[in-house]
């Protein structure tokens, strides 16, 4: 029987700021548009990371059953790898951690919508079920969209601009034209994180038939496009802010900068793929570091 300890290796605590980060900044945002509600944000943040949770399960099921876990693969072991926890497990994990958050998620836009708009209601019901919908099929199922080079785009609407706009409008009921360009950011920097993790896996995913656009492009290119998601994912951000600027606070998010330049450099320098694991850490808590700065410089203006 699967141990606590292997449940919560399961759950990728490590990629939960990235997942949190999009609900940070579109709450932040409505803020900023005077349109803030704590309900919605709490609710938001849980649902959130349930469908993170939900994502990692089925990322482990789906890599497992193709075979793409296995002693080639330089990432940690997983836990149905390593034996930690059995298909019918993780198949009760999966569904457990799914009804709670499309339970979740019908509070937080019945919240957030019904007062307002019920077709807006049954939109955002809609894309709740599309959001679970990819989490599963990024690498489970026949036709896992993971396989075939697409799961950088499912990540930049499902990290990027579902969040940010999404929660934005939750709070505020409307959507300022302006917003897109900080959800656009947030997108590219998870594409990033994404590119990061199929780059170090170049190898055995080509071995495994899993043909992500890190495959195709190969160790060189791979490192090329990350740094343009990455350099392209400031430039937004600081448009905006030229754009949306009322304080000096506004710029807190530039402190983290410097980090990501240098870090970039580094990526670009290793040869050894193994050695790219800890910046995929590193690249998803700066990213929720900027949000904090990001969030809070709009706050203090």
């Amino acid at each position: 029987m699967a141990t606590a300890k292997s449940w919560v290796k399961a759950s990728r605590l490590r990629t939960l700021p990235l997942a949190l980060s999009g609900i940070l900044m579109g709450s932040a945002l409505a803020a900023f548009w005077h349109g803030f509600y704590w309900l919605i944000f709490i609710l938001a943040m849980l649902t959130a990371t349930l469908i993170q949770v939900f994502s990692n399960f089925a990322n482990d099921y789906g890599d497992f059953q193709k075979g793409t876990d296995n002693h080639r693969r330089l990432g940690p072991t997983r836990t149905m790898q390593g034996g930690e926890i059995t298909i019918k497990e993780m198949k009760s994990g999966m569904f457990i951690v799914a009804g709670l958050s499309f339970l979740l998620g019908i509070i937080l836009v019945f919240v957030g919508t019904w007062h307002h708009s019920p077709t807006a209601f049954f939109v955002y019901i809609g894309l709740g079920i599309l959001a679970l919908l990819a989490a599963y099929f990024y690498t489970a199922g026949k036709k896992s969209y993971g396989y075939i080079g697409l799961g950088d785009l499912f990540v930049f609407l499902f990290f990027g601009l579902l969040p940010v706009i999404g929660v934005f409008y939750l709070h505020n009921n409307v959507i300022e034209a302006a917003v897109w360009l900080p959800a656009i950011s947030m997108g590219l920097f998870s594409t990033g994180v994404l590119n990061l993790n199929n780059t170090r896996d170049i190898e055995n995913d080509k071995q495994s038939g899993k043909n992500t656009i890190a495959v195709k492009l190969g160790p060189l290119k791979s490192r090329i496009y990350h740094t343009s998601l990455i350099l392209l994912a400031w430039i937004a951000l600081i448009v905006f802010t030229l754009q949306q600027q009322k304080t000096a606070w506004q710029w807190l998010f530039l402190l983290v900068l410097p980090v990501s330049i240098i870090d970039l450099v580094k990526i670009f320098r290793i040869k050894d793929s193994r050695q790219l694991d800890p910046f995929l850490k590193r690249l998803a808590l700066q990213t929720l570091a900027l949000t904090l700065l990001f969030s809070l410089g709009l706050l203090l203006s």
